[in-house]
């Protein structure tokens, strides 16, 4: 199934912001920062299992509980 990339990243989005967009636009850098950008994802974007992974991390280490 594509855009689990897609949703996990605009999950982690919104626990962090939860609607404040400057939340938001400071979690979306430190995405990116930490080499995933979420511009480059739609939702039908394909799953890779290493990126998927990855996102999964970041989310961990900011303590955001992903159902994706």
């Amino acid at each position: 199934m594509a855009g689990k990339i897609k949703k996990a990243l605009d999950e982690i989005i919104y626990q962090r912001s939860k609607g404040n967009q400057t939340l938001a636009m400071t979690t979306k850098t430190k995405l990116m920062l930490k080499g995933v950008n979420p511009d480059n994802f739609q939702d039908t974007s394909p799953d890779d299992p290493v990126t998927l992974g990855k996102v999964h991390q970041i989310a961990s280490e900011l303590g955001v509980t992903l159902s994706v």
